[in-house]
């Protein structure tokens, strides 16, 4: 019984460090963003930004990650048998990958904590989803387990990929025209 307690906590810390890490690349896209505006508006959303960013960052996301961690230490402790099969060691390559773009996203916290700007909103739409390809490459991987072959799996996260990345760029093409539409609109009127 308390193996499936574990389990439920593990599962619910899953949930909350993904959200924090959904959530934290938005609150960067808009704080670069935000460094486009006229003062004061600049210095007010950049605070704010910085203020709602360190509380995500260290109060959700970071002890989530921990958590989530340590009860799947302790269901590994519980159920060594999971070791033994090949899904297992895939999962846990992907969380090892999870754990490397938490810690790209912490170099990003750090710089914008800083008011240093590195990267585009662009760029960061783009990184923000590596973590829904890897959200996805886990889920697959514990429903289907050894259902599936790894390298049609590896085939298909890496189409999942493709068809986010280009999702990200019709974004930002109809964001453009939406934008260039109401600017010619002000223009006219």
């Amino acid at each position: 019984m308390d193996y499936y307690y574990i389990k439920a906590l593990h599962i619910i810390f899953i949930v909350t460090w993904f959200a924090g890490l959904f959530y934290i690349v938005r609150l960067f896209i808009y704080h670069v963003e935000a460094d486009k505006k006229q003062q004061p508006d600049k210095g007010i959303l950049q605070r704010q930004y910085k203020i709602m960013s360190k509380r995500l960052w260290y109060i959700i996301t970071w002890p989530s990650a921990i958590l989530a961690s340590i009860f799947a230490f302790w269901l590994l402790y519980e159920n060594p048998t999971l070791l033994k099969q090949q899904w297992m060691w895939i999962k846990l390559s992907f969380v090892g990958i999870l754990y490397f773009y938490q810690w790209g996203c912490h170099v990003i916290y750090k710089q914008l904590q800083n008011d240093i700007i590195k990267y585009s909103s662009a760029k960061l739409r783009l990184w923000n989803e590596v973590a829904t390809v890897v959200l996805f490459a886990v889920v697959f991987l514990v429903e289907l387990q050894n259902n599936i072959d790894w390298i049609w799996g590896v085939i298909g996260i890496f189409s999942f990929g493709i068809v986010l990345m280009l999702l990200v760029k019709l974004y930002k093409k109809a964001r453009k025209k939406r934008s260039w539409d109401a600017s010619e609109k002000d223009f006219l009127e």
